[in-house]
């Protein structure tokens, strides 16, 4: 009897320890969330440019020569048909005397040419004079006439060099450089006033290509000055680079302007605001963003129960702080902002304060 209740004694023992341990509870993580909210506007994007004429052009003289005169300086206002620079025209002046000289000369020699053709015409048709001596004056005669040509051509020629020696401005505007110095030598065509026509005024930015592909080139751009943002004024898209510029890869815009206040000088600072067009997307905090199987994806949590889904999403776009979710959540929707990397799907969770 003895040894019976001592067997039963280890059968209870042993059945005592194949009892299975309680399962330890998972703490529910608290974590920070949002409501999902879609919004259908665009990115509004700000760009820093310089102001800028419509049109530069660059007079210098068409021939080579000492400059003697300049008769403006950086900054200067000139009006059409002004006198901005001159040469020294000894030269240019000597040569139309020599030029006028000859003229007088060949035209003489036409006269006394024509005298002596009438005269041998007249006898030849008297009888008095042969057919060979009215062609000798014939001939005279046109080749005096042609000398006398060519004497006013050269004439005309030097008059031009002469003209040649001034510099004059093709239309109103502001001198924005010089490139000679009187006493100088300067060659044909090199720049010794540099102009800015009164025709108008571009804002001028260098343009990211993201921005060029999706900007509307027809969409109005507010410009305002970067030391006053009082001063505004509304341009449309005018001209964009073909090309890239090779250092920045930025593409360079020119936006021309109306309505141009005096404030907004050559060379001003200026910042452009363009808003573009987009998709309706959600707004999230960066924070909320994690991965799914290689993709982008959040946490969503379901108000009755507190559990969290892990669902992949598509992103628009996104910045050091937030990213723009296009496809993946409804509005209305919860979705973890904080603490997304301590979580797993099917976790129970508890909601503390937005993002």
């Amino acid at each position: 009897m003895k040894r019976l209740v001592i067997f039963i004694s280890t059968l209870t023992i042993l059945a005592a320890c194949r009892e299975e341990p309680e399962p330890i509870s998972e703490p529910i993580r608290p974590v920070r969330v949002i409501l999902a909210q879609s919004d259908a506007g665009g990115e509004t994007v700000t760009l820093t440019g310089d102001i800028r004429a419509q049109d530069t052009v660059t007079l210098g003289f068409r021939t080579s020569g000492r400059v003697v005169n300049r008769f403006v300086d950086v900054g200067d206002s000139v009006e059409p048909a002004q006198l901005l620079a001159r040469l020294e025209d000894t030269t240019q002046r000597n040569a139309i005397a020599a030029a006028q000289a000859e003229v007088q000369a060949a035209e003489g020699d036409a006269d006394r040419a024509e005298t002596d053709y009438e005269r041998n015409a007249q006898l030849l048709e008297r009888g008095f004079n042969t057919q060979q001596r009215y062609d000798v004056a014939l001939q005279t005669l046109r080749q005096a006439r042609a000398r006398a040509d060519a004497a006013r051509a050269n004439l005309a020629n030097a008059q031009e060099a002469l003209a040649f020696t001034a510099l004059y401005a093709d239309a109103s505007g502001v001198v924005t450089a010089t490139g000679a110095e009187p006493g100088e030598v300067v060659a044909a065509g090199a720049m010794v006033v540099r102009m800015a026509r009164d025709n108008g005024r571009d804002a001028v930015f260098d343009v990211p290509e993201r921005l060029i592909q999706s900007a509307d080139p027809t969409a109005s751009v507010q410009v305002a000055l970067v030391s006053d943002n009082s001063a505004v004024a509304n341009g449309l898209v005018r001209e964009v680079a073909p090309q890239a510029d090779a250092v920045t890869r930025t593409f360079l815009v020119r936006v021309g302007l109306s309505d141009v206040p005096d404030s907004f000088r050559l060379g001003s600072a200026v910042t452009g605001s363009l808003e573009l067009a987009g998709l309706a997307a959600t707004p999230l905090p960066a924070t909320a963003l994690t991965t799914m199987e290689g993709d982008p994806a959040v946490f969503i949590v379901d108000p009755g129960t507190g559990i969290v889904e892990l669902r992949k999403v598509e992103i628009g776009r996104f910045d050091i702080a937030e990213v723009w979710v296009t496809q993946g959540i409804a509005d209305g929707e919860t979705v973890v902002t904080a603490g997304v990397q301590t979580l797993r799907p099917g976790q129970e969770v508890r909601v503390g304060e937005g993002r």
